[in-house]
């Protein structure tokens, strides 16, 4: 009986290292045929800020039920804003880098004081990147899939081999809080706060809990995670900005594709009062930042971030291959 239980756990084992392989491969070839841009709506001739749309404002419940961190339900008032109707793409953040010569925290040196210890790899400049694993080792350790990359940056997201040619709809990712907080500034602009986000992502629906269903207007991971993504949604890996469709208020990719920055500073819950500095303080390196709206590798099995109310904290000065923003304008309405 041992004998037959070894065999057929034998058996398991090898047809799902062959799974995930071919789950690998898979990826890979969807990857190449991939769109790399998608057509977006035209704009009025009149339109007041090009590119964004108005979000009225309004009073919510802000949060949700399905993680600790979402609660509690908070009833919260925003004043209408002008919002980035697409992340910030590849593009545009070359013309804010050619204006002004900006270097991101993927490019420049470690700053070693203020993270003593760091391994010798994570001592050069660089970003976290997405690898989906050829194999897979009990425990769930997310760094099977999470590697820290050096050379990896917004012009080269999967690393100093890869590149973001052609890819100019595509959104920046690998940016820091005060990268993108930079850009933003250079438009005039600010980040969202958490509540101004997630007011808009809702685009008016005012009660939590209902968006929980993993949507099919938006660029999440179908299949078990991390090995197999059947890509039902038209993309492996991040889509081009625009290719779902847009929420009420005219607003694209909320939910999916990439995590996206707020002003706002982590707190364990919502019970915790929140903060919109600006730029962390220097004597505080591990401050974090409120991210919103989940990302492509997002999947039922995994994270299940794909809702509005949904939070996560993302490091002030770690980039992704997973994060991007957009940018908010206080402006009057239409």
């Amino acid at each position: 009986m041992k004998k037959v239980i070894l065999v057929s756990t034998g058996l398991l084992i090898a047809a799902l290292l062959v799974w995930i392989g071919l789950g690998a491969q898979s990826a890979r070839q969807h990857t190449d045929q991939e769109r790399l841009q998608c057509a977006l709506p035209k704009e009025g001739a009149r339109a007041p800020h090009p590119g964004m749309v108005w979000v009225p404002g309004g009073t919510f419940e802000m949060g949700d039920k399905e993680n600790p961190e979402e609660l509690p339900l908070r009833t919260t008032t925003v004043v209408g804003v002008w919002m980035d109707r697409t992340e910030v793409t590849n593009d545009s953040f070359a013309e804010f880098v050619k204006a002004t010569g900006y270097i991101t925290g993927a490019e420049r040196p470690v700053d070693l004081k203020s993270h003593p210890g760091l391994p010798a790899d994570m001592q050069q400049a660089g970003a976290v990147v997405f690898f989906m694993p050829n194999d897979l080792k009990a425990g769930g350790q997310v760094t099977q899939w999470w590697r820290y990359t050096p050379g990896a940056n917004w012009r080269h997201p999967g690393g100093p081999d890869t590149s973001i040619e052609n890819r100019g709809n595509f959104p920046v990712v690998t940016l820091t809080f005060e990268d993108a907080q930079a850009y933003a500034r250079w438009k005039g602009h600010s980040l969202p706060t958490e509540a101004q986000w997630e007011w808009a992502a809702r685009a008016g629906q005012k009660l939590a809990g209902q968006d929980h269903t993993q949507p099919q207007q938006a660029n999440t991971w179908q299949g078990l995670f991390p090995v197999l993504n059947s890509a039902d949604d038209g993309f492996v890996g991040l889509a081009p900005v625009g290719c779902y469709a847009p929420n009420a208020l005219g607003l694209f990719d909320m939910i999916g594709n990439v995590w996206e920055l707020t002003a706002d500073r982590y707190t364990a819950n919502h019970a915790e009062p929140t903060t919109t500095e600006q730029i962390h303080p220097k004597t505080s390196p591990l401050a974090q930042r409120v991210i919103k709206g989940g990302s492509f590798l997002c999947a039922p099995n995994y994270c299940m971030r794909y809702r509005s109310g949904a939070r996560q904290p993302q490091e002030d000065d770690l980039g992704a291959s997973h994060l991007g923003f957009r940018t908010v304008l206080s402006s009057p309405p239409p």
